[in-house]
């Protein structure tokens, strides 16, 4: 089976184009350091933070959260497919990989309430402020 996904006049243009935007240092490789992260989304609201990370085709008891020493950590270990004898992949277009996400934890935030909730490939986790105490003016007596 032949899947022909680039017409052969095409291939001078591509090469063209190509050129030019690697021709720029960094435009797309500043930072990349060829681990596989999790796409991330965080929001912070009044009562916290929010967070949704973005793992689909995993189930969650592959998904490991833990906190500890005021640093977050989301990771998934990928385990070797098991394929039947004789099979051979014709087209492999997506994988799963590996991938270990790690975030400083505010000071602001209670730790030992965090919550996760896996639905629909997207993690979402809660992390909670902790109560702000509120300091009331006293007189202090002069003697």
């Amino acid at each position: 089976m032949t899947v022909r996904l680039h017409h052969p006049a095409r291939k001078s243009f591509d090469s063209v184009v190509d050129d030019f935007f690697n021709s720029i240092p960094g435009l797309w490789n500043e930072g990349y350091s060829g681990i596989n992260l999790a796409p991330v989304n965080i929001d912070e609201t009044a009562e916290g933070f929010q967070l949704e990370v973005s793992v689909p085709g995993i189930s969650k008891e592959e998904i490991k959260v833990n906190v500890d020493k005021g640093l977050l950590t989301i990771s998934y270990d990928k385990k070797d497919e098991n394929k039947s004898e004789g099979q051979k992949s014709i087209r492999r277009e997506f994988s799963r990989k590996s991938f270990k996400r790690s975030f400083t934890i505010a000071e602001q935030v209670n730790a030992d309430a965090i919550e996760a909730k896996y639905e629909n490939g997207v993690l979402r986790l809660f992390l909670p402020k902790k109560e702000q105490v509120k300091e009331t003016p006293k007189q202090v007596v002069v003697q």
